[in-house]
Formats: structure tokens, sequence, C-alpha cells
């Protein structure tokens, strides 16, 4: 056994292990050897209900590892006499209720873990004297009401995560000392009704993820200062009706999620001043009509996400403006009825999805300009009578999916001329009766799905053409 093994063997060790060992040997041993100079201990996955005492000797200990200790209770007073300290993980300690006020003696301590701590109420003040600490995590800590003013103080933090801290209902004001931070997580605070004015503090704060909270009804103005922001999370925020005018100062901003904001109703026209924006998310945002016209000024634009947005009715002439677009997503814009003429001014876009828009009946002759587009998704496009002759000018086109297109009756003979095209379906076309003999043309393509095509009279002899089927 551990316990009987010669203390001498241990005077010069710095690292132990003793992952899921039993709580009677983890106590005899650590309390029989000299463990002065061990600098890494790990008793993840012990059962113990206190730590041995003999840990206040381990006074060049720089990691110490108790995760998922889910019988530890408390943790003595004598934890901050472990000077050296650097890394401690309390993650998914489930029955310790509190911190000792000695935490905030761990001078040397970088990272600090108390993920999953769910009967954690609060944490002492003195947790604002940790000077050296960079990462804090307390996620899914969901009894954490509050958080002491003093977490101002925490100058050289750069990682805050307070995802899932489902009661936790306001911020302190002082959070805007947190000169450092860079990443501040707040993902499932579903009772945070509102963020104090200080956040426009955070000068160096580049992720803020607000996703899922869903109390949450406005921003305050102060957010614009946030001149870092590079990822700005509001996803399923369902509560959230509108943005401050100010949303257009964040410059650095390159990804912003607005998914599932059901209640947003409009963007403010300052959206176009983003200019480092390159990903929008709309998803679901289910009382959003339109755009604003400012939206075409969004020159690093690369992705913008629209589908399921039900009531959205027309896209802004300036969409067209949107050079540098890669994806654009509009499936399931059901009350959508056409496309702006601009949209052939797409140079750089290569992916397209219109599926599901079941009030588009025809698409504009400018489509065939769009030389960069690889796929193209029309499937359930129901109302979609015919394709224009453009169609053909896609050098690029990879993927046409017009699968469930029931009131499509024929293609254009140019559709031919598209020598790229590898995956064409015609599923469920059921109003289509022929193809055109140019489809014989179709020298790349790979995949063709006719099945449910059920007026189909016959097929054209060209069709043996298409070697690479």
């Amino acid at each position: 056994m551990l316990s009987q093994i010669d203390s001498k063997g241990f005077c010069n060790l710095r690292l132990l292990d003793l992952t899921e060992t039993s709580p009677t040997i983890v106590k005899n041993f650590i309390q029989g050897q000299n463990l002065n100079n061990v600098k890494w201990l790990c008793l993840k996955k012990c059962m113990i209900q206190k730590l041995p005492n003999n840990l206040f000797y381990c006074l060049q200990l720089q990691v110490l590892d108790l995760a998922q200790c889910q019988n530890l209770e408390n943790i003595p007073s004598f934890i901050g006499q472990l000077n050296a300290l650097q890394e401690f993980d309390l993650s998914g300690c489930s029955k310790l209720k509190e911190l000792p006020s000695y935490i905030g003696q761990l001078n040397a301590l970088q990272e600090f873990d108390l993920s999953g701590c769910f009967n954690l109420k609060e944490l002492p003040s003195s947790i604002g004297q940790l000077n050296a600490l960079q990462e804090f995590d307390l996620s899914g800590c969901f009894n954490l009401k509050e958080l002491p003013s003093s977490i101002g103080q925490l100058n050289a933090l750069q990682k805050l995560d307070l995802s899932k801290c489902s009661n936790l209902e306001e911020l302190p004001s002082s959070i805007g000392q947190l000169n450092a931070l860079q990443k501040f997580h707040l993902l499932g605070c579903s009772n945070l009704k509102e963020l104090p004015s200080s956040i426009g503090q955070l000068n160096a704060l580049q992720k803020l993820d607000l996703s899922c909270c869903f109390e949450l009804k406005n921003l305050p103005s102060s957010i614009g200062q946030l001149n870092a922001l590079q990822e700005f999370n509001l996803l399923e925020c369902c509560n959230l009706k509108e943005l401050p005018s100010c949303i257009g100062q964040l410059n650095a901003l390159q990804e912003f999620d607005l998914s599932q904001c059901y209640k947003l109703k409009e963007l403010p026209s300052s959206i176009g001043q983003l200019n480092a924006l390159q990903k929008l998310d709309l998803y679901y945002c289910l009382k959003l009509k339109d755009l604003p016209s400012s939206i075409g000024q969004l020159n690093a634009l690369q992705q913008l996400d629209l589908s399921e947005c039900s009531n959205l009715e027309k896209l802004p002439s300036s969409i067209g403006q949107l050079n540098t677009l890669q994806k654009f997503h509009l499936s399931g814009c059901f009350n959508l009825k056409e496309l702006p003429s601009s949209i052939g001014q797409l140079n750089a876009l290569q992916k397209f999805d219109l599926s599901r828009c079941l009030n588009l009946k025809d698409l504009p002759s400018s489509i065939g300009q769009l030389n960069a587009l690889q796929k193209l998704d029309l499937s359930e496009c129901c109302n979609l009578k015919e394709l224009p002759s453009s169609i053909g000018q896609l050098n690029g086109l990879q993927k046409l999916d017009l699968k469930w297109c029931s009131n499509l009756k024929e293609l254009p003979s140019s559709i031919g001329q598209l020598n790229a095209l590898q995956e064409l379906d015609l599923s469920f076309c059921s109003n289509l009766k022929e193809l055109p003999s140019s489809i014989g043309q179709l020298n790349a393509l790979q995949k063709f799905d006719l099945i449910g095509c059920s007026n189909f009279i016959e097929l054209p002899s060209s069709i043996g053409q298409l070697n690479a089927l």
C-alpha cells in the first residue's frame, strides 16, 4: 500500500497523482510523507471530506487539483499559506458551500476553477486580493446570487466565466474596473435583468457572451465604448426588443450573434458602421420585418444568416454592396416575395440558401452574375415557377437544389452551360414534365435526383452523355 512506502523515497517528489484514491489512503499517505518539495498534487475524484492537515507544509505547491471531490465540504484556513500556488481546481466540488477569507492570501494564484460548485452561495470579499489571478471560472454555480464589489480589484483577470449562474440577478458596478478582462461569459444567466453602465469601461474586452440571458431587455448605451470587442453573443436573449444606436461604435467587432432574439423588431441604422464585422447571425428573429439600408456598408461581412426570419418581407437594394459576402442564408423566410436585382453584385458569394422561401415566385435575371457561387439551394420554394435563362452563366456552380419546387414547370435550356455542376436535385418537382436536351452537356454531373417527378413523360436521349454520372 502507498501508506507503507518509506518516506525517504519521497523527499524529492515533485509530482503526485492520487486520482480516485480512497480517503483513508490519502490521509495516511500525505500525513506520513515529506511532501515539502511537491509542486503538483492531484486528488481528483477522491471522496475526501476535508484536506489533510499535512498540506500545510507543501509550501512549494504550484498546482492543487481537487476536481470532483464531491464530499469536500470546506477548505481549511491554512490554504492561504500556500504562497506558491498558481492553479487551484475545485470544479465539481458539489458540497462546497463557502470559501475561507484566507483564500485572498494566495498571491501567486493565476487560475481558479470553481465550476460546478452548485452549493456555493457567495464569495468572500477577500477574493479581490488575488492580484495575480488571470482566469476565474464560476460556471454552473447556480446558487450564487451576487458577486462582491471587491471583484473589481482583480487587476490581472483576463477571463471570467459566470455561465449558468442562473440565480445571478445583477453585476456590481465595480465590474468595470477589470481593465485586463478579455473574455466575459454570462451564458445562461437567466435571471440577469440588466448590465451596469460601467460595462463600457472594459477596454480590453474581446469576447462578451450573453446568450440565453432570458430576462435581459436592453443594453446600456455604454456598450458602444467596448473598443476591443471582437465577439458579441446575444443568442436567445428572447426579451431583447432593440439595440442601442451606439452599437455602431464597436469598431473591432467581427462576430455578432443575435439569433433567436424573438422580440427584436429592427436593427439600428448605425449597424452599418461595423466596419470589421465578418459574421452577422439573425437566425429566427421572428419579428424582424426589414433591414436598414445601411446594411450594405458592412464592407467586411462574409456571412449573413437571416434563416427563419419569417416576417422578413424584402431586402434593401443596398444588399448588393456586400462585396465580401460569401454565405447568405435566407432559409424559411416565408414572406419574402422577391430579391432585389442588386443581388447579382455579390461577387464573392459562394453559398446562397433560399430554401423554404414559400412566397418567392421568381429570381431576378441578375442572379447569373454571381460568378463565385458554388451552391444554390431553392428547395421547397413551392411557388417558384421558372428559372431565368441567366442561370446558365453560373460557371462556378457545383450544386443546385430544386427539390419540392412543386410549381416548377420547366428548366431553361441554358442549364446545360453549368460546366462545374456536380449535383442536381429535382426530386418531387411534380409539375416538371420534361428536361431540355442541353442537360446532356453537364459533363461534371455526378449526382442527379429525379425521384417523385410523377409527371415526367420521357427523358431526352442526351441523358446518355452524362459520363460522370
